[in-house]
């Protein structure tokens, strides 16, 4: 049952927690309850132990409807310090996290914040346990091993399972988010009070990243950011960090749809212009393709303009099936055209079945703080069908961008040049054509050649604001041989990529 804490002094309200008749507060419960936080509010935190693991909870004066319920790991990389838990945002409704510091340096690290996409796959599945977390999946599922080239090297980072229902991140009273707007009042709730409770990196740069639908989600997150910051300025609230928000980073991102959908054609159907065409030019698909695009582009365009439910779904429903069901046909894998699906997997990759059965195993569940009656998806597609219903797959989110970019933030968008999901001339198309400070110095820019530090040539750039030492103020990457989740395909230079990036160091050179 749900019931509230309070603390000795005062009887003030300390949050919900889910206790059960067996929980027992830890020995230190009320050590520490009501402490100040950086930003003049109160930080209410207490212990209490449940199922054999030790939680502290914490929450925050000017976010009285959310906690966190933390734990201490030791799985994935025992070498760092983590923490994983949950972001209870009501006593029916948390999100779940897991948080690793930097290998090198931590203290002076920056902050990065990973969503994946889906709408409704794991960013602990797929970004954590499948491209650059600290650990891959192994064995068939029965173990992790090292990853040499997870971006912890250079950030402290968090993985999020965003929206509800997502990985273990679960509501037990049926209540969903499936708006992007939802989605930012959340994770900037879970930020204040990460960043007020360890408030060692609420000073670092922070970098807030999301792969696929996160191209939707990471705008509207870092908007909504950016708009509470302004905010600050003008009517300081007590309570309430500025967060230091540096860069957005796009990764194989769904962000401007008219754009993208109006290069499919191009992409599957040009040897020139992509690396693995799945189709010849005068195949009968290449002509339907040729065909459909015009109306697809103009009924996203309406969803741009008019922003309602039926017009957006309109978009979806004719686009999604004319234009995005290539791959398939001709027994492609479309996150990657290098290769076919694996047989027998859910989602093309059979590591992300080897994920969800790691994640289930109870050992996992107790060490990372999960009830051992939760159950781990790598992609729920209720929560899928659930944004797709509300319109939000054919918004323009790129249009919340130059704002940022106007004010300092720095923008990154990357591609994998294998991946037919997002495929990267789309990407670099609408990068071409948003309108910012920058604008026409990156329009104006030509490819250049990304080396790493051995000399290989591993991909092209374009950037904006750089001069000759830097990464960029707007900068749009390709990754030679790398799909839709091209760390996986790529992790050296992945990792070569983002540590360039938040170094602000030139990919010119090495």
């Amino acid at each position: 049952m749900y019931q509230q804490l309070w603390n000795s002094v005062g009887l003030r309200f300390v949050g919900f927690t889910s206790l059960t008749v067996q929980d027992q507060p830890a020995a230190s419960s009320f050590a520490n309850v009501l402490a100040p936080s950086m930003s003049g509010g109160f930080l209410y935190q207490t212990n209490v132990v449940r199922d054999g693991v030790d939680f502290e909870i914490v929450s925050h004066s000017s976010f009285p409807d959310y906690q966190l319920r933390l734990t201490q790991s030791s799985l994935c990389d025992a070498t760092v310090k983590q923490r994983s838990g949950f972001l209870d945002i009501s006593p029916s409704r948390s999100l779940f996290f897991w948080f690793f510091e930097s290998r090198n340096d931590p203290g002076n690290a920056p902050l990065m914040l990973w969503l994946n996409g889906g709408p409704g796959c794991s960013s602990i599945a797929s970004g954590l346990l499948f491209e650059h977390g600290p650990c891959f999946i192994a064995d068939e599922g029965n173990s992790t091993i090292r990853n040499s080239h997870s971006w912890n090297e250079v950030v402290n980072i968090i993985y999020l399972d965003s929206p509800i229902g997502t990985g273990f991140s679960h509501s037990t009273d049926g209540s969903k988010v499936d708006t992007l707007a939802d989605v930012a009042v959340d994770v900037y709730a879970f930020m204040q009070v990460f960043l007020n409770h360890f408030s060692e990196y609420s000073a670092a740069p922070f970098h807030i990243a999301g792969e696929s639908w996160g191209g939707h989600y990471v705008p509207t997150v870092a908007n909504y950011i950016f708009q509470r910051n302004k905010e600050l300025i003008y009517a300081p609230r007590r309570g309430i960090l500025k967060i230091n928000l540096s860069s957005v980073i796009l990764a194989n991102g769904l962000t401007e749809p008219a754009t993208q959908f109006d290069s499919i054609p191009h992409y599957a159907c040009d040897p020139v212009a992509a690396p693995y065409p799945p189709l010849s030019p005068d195949r009968l698909q290449c002509r339907q393709l040729n065909i459909s695009r015009p109306t697809c582009v103009r009924m996203i365009e309406a969803c741009y303009k008019y922003q309602t439910k039926l017009v957006c779904n309109a978009a979806t429903d004719f686009c999604w099936p004319s234009m995005m069901t290539v791959a398939p046909m001709v027994n492609k894998n479309p996150y990657d055209l290098r290769r076919s699906c694996d047989e027998d997997a859910t989602v093309c990759y059979i590591e992300l079945d080897w994920v969800t059965k790691y994640m289930n195993d109870p050992q996992v569940k107790k060490s990372l703080g999960a009830h051992e009656e939760q159950v781990f998806q790598t992609c729920n597609m209720d929560v899928n069908k659930g944004f797709y219903y509300q319109g939000q797959a054919m918004h323009n989110s790129a249009a919340l961008l130059p704002e940022l970019v106007n004010n300092g933030v720095r923008l990154l968008a990357y591609a994998g040049d294998t991946d037919m999901v997002c495929n990267f001339i789309g990407i670099e198309r609408w990068m071409e054509r948003l309108e910012h400070n920058f604008h026409k110095e990156f329009a104006s820019s030509r490819s250049q050649l990304w080396t790493m530090k051995s000399g290989r040539a591993v991909g092209e750039f374009r950037s904006a604001g750089a001069g000759h030492k830097h990464a960029g103020n707007v900068t749009f990457v390709k990754i030679w041989d790398g799909g839709h989740m091209a760390p996986h395909d790529q992790p050296e230079a992945a990792l070569d990529m983002i540590t360039k990036w938040v170094k602000d160091s030139t990919f010119s050179g090495h």
